[in-house]
């Protein structure tokens, strides 16, 4: 069971930080989000990852290897602790492989990308700039639901969850069925809308950034017609499959999901996970409370 991580993303919303730095990379507290969201992707079940990457993004590569020097170093300072942490990253229970995307031409072109590594499975598609919540009533099994969705109903799913209608023209937002209920955590779905204005906008539902789909995607998204930012979008290619009579369904959001490709939803992230931090958690309450 395989999921995509596309990191060849330019991280335009975080410039200048992302000019040499890859946003998949910046930490939070101790971790970089990447190896946040890998971690999540094992937790709920998967055994391969498929980095579909970019030349300047070797570090993103880098970081789930063995790194012997640095190693060898921590051994011979008697730093154990670190040590531990370090083989803990290289020793994930997963699969890791990397594919080249030549250029960064939207979310839909990175999943094609992987087409030839699925080998007519379902798989996942996880988006690497949103991380879920570590906070204890918020902690959510949202990716392994969805998986288990998909073992046991056969469903395409798509995350979601509600957001203020001034935002929704940053996102895919969710057209559903006639069959709709709020109340429910899943539903069937109609359509997807990318980025479409507030008074345009067939739900105020955002697309979350987790993706369960089969392979009948990939006969889809070559038949997607750029945006107007000359980007393939996999939310149109995941609309034209559901107008051909394809079943997709939303799964709300349990708990939080941060948006770490913007600076706010960043600081959020951080904030949130240094509170709950061993050692950082009365420091920062400290910090928060002399401001």
């Amino acid at each position: 069971m395989k999921a995509i991580i596309p990191v060849a993303g330019l991280g335009t919303r975080m410039l200048p930080a992302t000019k040499a730095i890859p946003k998949e990379m910046f930490p939070i507290i101790d971790k970089p989000i990447i190896q946040y969201v890998v971690e999540e992707a094992i937790n709920s079940g998967f055994e391969e990852i498929i980095l579909v990457t970019h030349a300047s993004k070797n570090s993103i590569e880098n970081h789930f290897d063995k790194s012997f020097e640095l190693e060898a170093t921590l051994e011979n300072r008697l730093k154990r602790s670190s040590l531990k942490e370090l083989k803990n990253i290289a020793d994930l229970d997963v699969k890791i492989s990397s594919i080249r995307q030549g250029e960064a031409l939207g979310l839909g072109h990175a999943v094609a990308c992987a087409e030839k590594s699925i080998n007519d499975e379902y798989f996942a598609v996880i988006l690497p700039d949103r991380i879920m919540s570590m906070h204890p009533l918020r902690k959510n099994k949202n990716l392994k639901k969805m998986r288990n969705l998909y073992k046991n109903k056969g469903y395409q799913s798509i995350l979601i969850e509600g957001i203020k209608p001034n935002l929704i023209s940053s996102y895919g937002a969710i057209k559903f069925d006639k069959s709709f209920d709020p109340k429910k955590a899943i539903n069937r779905i109609n359509g997807i809308v990318e980025k479409p204005q507030k008074n345009k906008a067939p739900s105020f539902f955002a697309v979350v950034g987790r993706y369960i789909l089969s392979p009948e995607i990939f006969k889809y998204i070559p038949k997607v017609t750029k945006s107007s930012s000359k980007e393939i979008e996999l939310t149109d290619a995941i609309h034209s499959m559901i107008l051909s009579g394809q079943d997709v369904h939303s799964v709300k959001l349990e708990g939080k999901c941060f948006d770490c490709g913007s600076l706010e939803g960043y600081f959020e992230a951080i904030l949130e996970f240094g509170l709950r931090h061993k050692s950082l958690s009365k420091p920062i309450r400290k910090m928060i409370n002399n401001v």
